[in-house]
């Protein structure tokens, strides 16, 4: 396997499928690992997220640990939340719905928790 699109469909805080995500995308950096955020997931695409209330590591933390992981948000569902005028991490791609279909299905594996 070349390449893989990792899927992010829930939200990253509450259960453990986006930190398992990041990290197993971390692991493929040698496979041209792609972490595409739909959904919910988009809300990991937000610049300046604060954990601490929460107890738990900042997950947007792992994207700037990686600059090698590349990052995809699925604008229509930031749209959908009311998220377009918020401020994403740097290192997030906006993407359409077409451009996003288009990435996840030209990757060699497909990855969904």
């Amino acid at each position: 396997m070349q390449s893989v699109f990792y899927l992010l469909d829930s939200a990253p805080y509450g259960s453990e499928k986006a930190y398992g995500i990041l990290n197993a995308a971390a692991v493929s950096i040698r496979m041209d690992a792609t972490v595409g955020l739909y959904a919910d997931g988009v809300y990991l695409a937000l610049a300046g997220q604060d954990t601490g209330l929460l107890g738990v590591p900042n997950l947007s933390d792992i994207l700037y640990a990686y600059p090698e992981l590349r990052v995809l948000a699925h604008e229509p569902s930031l749209v959908e939340r009311g998220l377009m005028n918020r401020g994403l991490v740097e290192r997030v791609e906006l993407v359409d719905e077409e451009d996003f279909v288009k990435r996840a299905l030209a990757a060699d594996g497909l990855i969904a928790l």
